[in-house]
């Protein structure tokens, strides 16, 4: 019986090893992020800097965190690319900054305790800014 097994042992392993290349994604085009799923990755980032900051690690470190997973993601998924910012792809530098500032300012508005006052106060003025910036609506 033994003999048996050890001569049928890889057919049974083959497919096992080549099942996940058969479950594997297919490449597909990868289209420019749009507003909806940047609104998805933010909020993704901005709940892992809350979730992190109650388990007490450092908000740098938990924003840094969240915005590279955030910039990894558009640049797997949308090979950099964000239909706002037009055909352009960015550098994982520039989604980098961007991406911590979604953090940020995502986690200003889903968890403000968790953000260091001098964040929230910056990020309060950044948006009293950005409101009298805007025309006013006709």
């Amino acid at each position: 019986m033994s003999l048996l097994l050890r001569r049928t042992r890889p057919l049974l392993v083959a497919p096992l090893v080549a099942m996940p290349l058969l479950l594997a994604p297919v490449a597909a085009h990868a289209a420019p992020a749009t507003p909806a799923e940047m609104g998805l990755y933010t909020r993704i980032g901005a709940v892992n800097v809350c979730i992190s900051r109650a388990a007490g690690i450092d908000f740098e470190k938990s924003v840094g965190i969240a915005g590279e997973t955030i910039a990894q993601l558009i640049l797997g998924q949308h090979k950099g690319e964000i239909q706002q910012v037009g055909t352009k792809a960015l550098s994982i530098e520039e989604l980098r900054r961007g991406a911590i500032n979604s953090a940020v300012l995502g986690a200003a508005e889903i968890c403000p305790k968790e953000v260091p006052a001098d964040v929230m106060k910056k990020v309060q003025d950044a948006i009293k800014q950005q409101g009298a910036a805007k025309p006013a609506p006709k």
